[in-house]
């Protein structure tokens, strides 16, 4: 009895007294902590134990290997099985992520349901996936990555000879612009590419913010980089870069992360594991690799000025790419802001009849809040952006060369023929101009000019490291001292200390199963439990505070060592030229505008009814600066039930007639519309009415016509009606026409062969 009642007596302090109810929560919270961690530590043994460690949420089948390659690597492509109830249509074209290879391992892209890989199975497209190994090939290098890439799509392209289109690729991060290197370079293998926080301009950045751009010029350049992989036999250890990103966020890395399980550890075990498991699995680059990339993309910032040019002579222009670019970035993304996302833009064309000239589509969605990994991994992101660029990639693919801003609007019960829109939200295009990326990239030619310098001091300190210190650093350097560096790192003995590997913690597990069944956790409104609140948000503000000031510190010494005009001159910049070349800008450029425009002029002429009709909606509706996809998904059901057999107007010649037509009504609208009686007299009768009656259906889903945009309409259908009445006039038996072809064979009946996207 005597037990009883002094159990009796402290269950009732600790109910009733906040002090002692938050002292025994608070130590169970912290047992319950460790465990996690031990947790933590077991599982990231587990995964880098596998031969292939992989965190996709998905099945898969191996297709191919990079090892097998003339020039082999440690990529491979798998295909996704389907989950169970997932039915694939073999005539859309199918997606191929590829994952970024930056330090931690692969299937980030797959990492949930909700991913870029679920939504692209869910809309009924076959998914592919690349990954790698943690170990490079030795001697591996970029190129060698760009011909397994493109060996990978032509293997997909071969499985897939009933689709629609060539394959969609979708880059995340690192993968970004490795894939548009590849795709600069093999065009012919691209459907619409999708790069997803991936930075290509990596000297843009805006003031006051993005410090990770300073780095290479206060480390005095690649010099480091190159020691790094010495030290490392050969590889460089991608545990660097992951604490290279932790350092931009302090106050996460060292306090919220950890507090937010400390605080739920009732409730988020499961979702840390999951992120610690990627975030854990740290991968290696060959030291080739990891040199080209600092040195030509990081410091040097040549990708996106069109100067790296491959070892068997061919330039990498970013221009070369024929496929629509969708780019998405955040303006929450400390790692790869809209500035380095879009600055390639503003670096490679000079005015916007640049990107026209070169048929290129380039659109962007600008997010607002979410984070560098959230814009992979977010589920909110997967079922709102991912899914919208995913069912609306035809509307995407078939927009004319320009650039673009995707938006994203929810439907509502206002919302106009809102089953012309898929989904929760309805996807929209806003034509911009070369002035609105200048607005969010804000290039600076005096930020170049430093960034310039840095370049080249970076160089003169490698070559200094290569002559004096190199061959010292290999020669004390064995495959076994390597591997023990490697074990040191302080990213991975935090996983390995906290395990069961650690014999001082074999009480831990025990402990904390006792915990979990005898679990007395605090009430919401007991006041030290509010006060641990309120003490964590000052540690969090003061970590805040302390990486604002330290980031403004490594901005003004940045800015002072390297914006010195002693040092530009003795680097030998010159103040009175501008610090790189614009490639836009030069004779070859202009010489291929002009020959483009003659090749539209002398197809002013050709077409049908399909072109026909297309020119007049340009017309109709030219001074629109917006389109939806309810207006496309008009066109594209019009398309399908033009023919008994839809397929009688292949997609690629569909979408290559839409762009194709809108460049020739840009180039001269007065010629292209005066040819259309001449386009309809090729045309059937029976074409033209359809057409006829579905200018109005396609202009008028979004939304009523204004007074202008009607009167266009009806100078349009006026065209069309002469068309019909001087068809129905004609006899049956029609003689063929000036081409040798009868007058109702349009094009848009026609079967032909196409490279189009």
């Amino acid at each position: 009895m005597g037990a009883q009642s002094t159990s009796a007596t402290w269950m009732s302090a600790v109910t009733t007294n906040p002090a002692v109810e938050y002292a025994l929560d608070l130590a169970q919270r912290s047992l319950l902590y460790a465990d996690v961690m031990r947790e933590r530590g077991n599982q990231y043994l587990e995964h880098m134990a596998q031969a292939a460690p992989n965190v996709l949420n998905f099945a898969a089948e191996e297709v191919m290997s990079g090892r097998d390659l003339p020039r082999p690597v440690n990529y491979g492509l798998v295909r996704i099985v389907p989950p169970e109830g997932v039915v694939i249509d073999p005539c859309k074209r199918p997606f191929v992520v590829v994952d970024p290879r930056a330090g931690h391992g692969p299937g980030i892209g797959g990492f949930k349901a909700d991913s870029e890989v679920g939504v692209a199975l869910r809309a009924g497209h076959a998914c592919y996936f690349v990954g790698f190994l943690p170990d490079p090939v030795p001697g591996q290098t970029v190129e060698d990555v760009m011909r397994a890439e493109a060996a990978f799509l032509e293997r997909v392209i071969a499985l897939h000879p009933e689709s629609e289109g060539k394959p969609v690729v979708i880059g995340n991060c690192q993968a970004g612009w490795q894939i548009l290197m590849t795709a600069a370079v093999r065009p012919e293998l691209f459907g619409p590419i999708i790069v997803a926080g991936a930075p290509l301009s990596y000297w843009a950045g805006w003031k006051g913010k993005n410090p990770m751009r300073y780095a290479g010029g206060l480390l005095g350049g690649s010099w480091l980089t190159q020691m790094t992989s010495d030290l490392g036999a050969g590889r460089f250890d991608g545990a660097w870069l992951v604490q290279n990103f932790e350092s931009l966020n302090p106050a996460n890395t060292i306090w919220s992360k950890q507090y937010d399980l400390f605080s739920k550890v009732d409730t988020e075990p499961e979702r840390y594991l999951g992120f610690e498991k990627y975030w854990g699995g740290y991968v290696f680059l060959d030291d080739i690799e990891i040199q080209y990339l600092v040195d030509n993309l990081f410091i040097g910032n040549r990708l996106s000025t069109a100067q790296l040019v491959t070892s068997d002579g061919i330039r990498i222009d970013l221009r070369n790419i024929r496929s629509p670019i969708l780019v998405f970035c955040s303006e929450g993304d400390n790692i790869t802001p809209p500035p380095q996302a879009l600055g390639w833009i503003t670096d490679l064309y000079g005015e916007d009849e640049d990107v026209r000239a070169h048929d290129q589509t380039i659109i962007y969605c600008v997010h607002d809040s979410i984070g560098h990994l959230g814009i992979f991994v977010s589920g909110s992101v997967g079922r709102k952006e991912h899914q919208e660029f995913t069912t609306n990639i035809d509307f995407l693919s078939t927009m004319p060369s320009g650039i673009y801003e995707a938006e994203l609007h929810s439907k509502g019960p206002d919302t106009l023929n809102p089953d012309l829109a898929l989904g929760d939200y309805m996807l929209s295009l806003e034509k911009r101009s070369l002035d609105d990326v200048h607005a969010i990239v804000t290039p600076d030619e005096d930020s170049d000019r430093r960034f310039a310098a840095v370049s080249r001091v970076s160089q003169a300190n490698l070559n200094l490291y290569r002559t004096f210190m190199q061959p010292w650093v290999r020669a004390v350097t064995t495959p076994e001292s390597a591997e023990f560096l490697a074990r040191l790192h302080p990213l991975r003995v935090s996983y390995e200390v906290m395990s069961d590997r650690n014999p001082w913690l074999a009480w831990l597990r025990p402990l904390a199963d006792r915990v979990r069944e005898n679990r007395k956790p605090a009430t919401e409104d007991n006041p030290f439990l509010r006060t641990q609140g309120t003490m964590s948000n000052m540690i969090e503000s003061s970590l805040d505070q302390w990486r604002v000031t330290r980031d403004a510190m490594y901005e003004q010494t940045f800015e002072a060592i390297y914006g010195s005009p002693w040092l530009q001159s003795v680097v030998g910049l010159d103040a009175s030229e501008a610090p790189r070349q614009h490639p836009g800008h030069t004779p070859e450029h202009r010489a291929f505008r002009a020959a483009e425009v003659e090749r539209l002029r002398n197809e002013i002429t050709d077409g049908g009814v399909l072109e026909a009709g297309i020119r007049a909606l340009h017309y109709a509706g030219g001074d629109r600066d917006r389109v939806d996809e309810r207006n496309f998904n008009v066109i594209f059901n019009l398309r399908c039930e033009r023919c008994a057999d839809a397929s009688s107007i292949p997609l690629p010649q569909f979408k290559r007639a839409v762009r194709r037509q809108t460049e020739i009504m840009r180039l001269d609208s007065d010629a292209a519309v005066a040819a259309l009686p001449q386009l309809l007299a090729r045309s059937t009768t029976s074409d033209i009415t359809e057409m006829h009656d579905a200018l109005e259906r396609v202009m008028s889903a979004s939304g009523l016509l204004d007074e202008a945009e009607a009167t266009r309409l009806r100078e349009m259908q006026t065209v069309f009606d002469a068309a019909a009445s001087a068809g129905s006039r004609r006899t049956s038996g029609r003689a063929p026409n000036a081409s040798g072809t009868a007058p109702g064979a349009g094009v848009v009946h026609a079967k032909r062969e196409t490279t189009a996207s």
